[in-house]
């Protein structure tokens, strides 16, 4: 990505960073917004603020792959090229919906969280959560070597739950997995115009590639391409979407590929 040539747009998406969300005083009041509204968002951010009405790329990670999906569809005219990286593009269910939702509960199970009124962040719910979401954002090879024996494992997992739970607010991750609810580009893919390469990795727990998903959808992308990353030393389950060390090739040979 060439910072000389390119403007390189990151926003936050709302409920995330230092965009609006519930934590800035509204609290379980705030609107129950979803991924729809946050593309939405980002698209007016653009074409109503910032006076851009085509971009060379859109990418993302994760939720940002998720909606990488959807701006191929919403705006099927809007990019040259398209690079969602750890996403699937269906509906989320199975283990995925479900360690979502055990998110959800745990922390509205904590008598801590009070409706969303909590005088101190609601350690037990948010402790439970955090475990959660560690299980499933790296791979199990990854886990291994970093804690091959219990004392390790022990510590790794008392270390980065104290990390993470100072991080979170309680409201703030109960909206967040709860705005993928009605996620779906499965039934719009035939509309995606512009080329895509989609990166996932074979160790991602929140996208297991024994589903067959991708082989399944990408069929329906018109100039759609799907790379799955097998295992290796420098893979990191769902967290490889931040390693463009692995994956840049791809993303070059998209941009070379789109280049006009």
């Amino acid at each position: 990505m060439d910072a000389s040539k390119y403007y390189i747009i990151l926003p936050d998406a709302i409920g995330h960073g230092k965009s609006s969300k519930p934590s800035d005083g509204m609290r379980m009041k705030f609107p129950k917004y979803t991924y729809q509204d946050m593309v939405k968002a980002n698209h007016q951010l653009l074409t109503e603020h910032l006076g851009v009405n085509h971009l060379r790329l859109v990418m993302g990670t994760s939720m940002g792959g998720m909606h990488t999906w959807m701006w191929g569809y919403t705006y099927p005219d809007f990019m040259d090229a398209l690079f969602p990286l750890a996403s699937a593009p269906v509906e989320i269910g199975g283990r995925n919906r479900m360690f979502r939702k055990a998110i959800i509960n745990c922390i509205k199970s904590d008598p801590q969280w009070n409706h969303g009124e909590y005088e101190k962040q609601p350690q037990t719910g948010l402790t439970g959560a955090v475990a959660a979401i560690l299980l499933m954002i790296d791979g199990n090879s990854h886990w291994q070597n970093l804690a091959p024996n219990r004392q390790a494992a022990d510590s790794l997992l008392l270390n980065l739950n104290q990390r993470l739970v100072n991080r979170y607010d309680a409201n703030d991750l109960i909206y967040q997995f709860d705005s993928s609810r009605n996620y779906n580009p499965a039934p719009n893919l035939a509309n995606i115009k512009a080329p895509l390469i989609a990166i996932n990795s074979a160790d991602d727990e929140i996208n297991p590639p024994e589903l067959g998903i991708m082989e399944s959808e990408m069929s329906k992308v018109k100039n759609g391409r799907y790379v799955l990353l097998p295992i290796t030393d420098k893979t990191t389950g769902h967290g490889t979407h931040s390693n463009p060390e692995i994956w840049g090739v791809y993303l070059k040979e998209l941009l070379d590929m789109t280049n006009k």
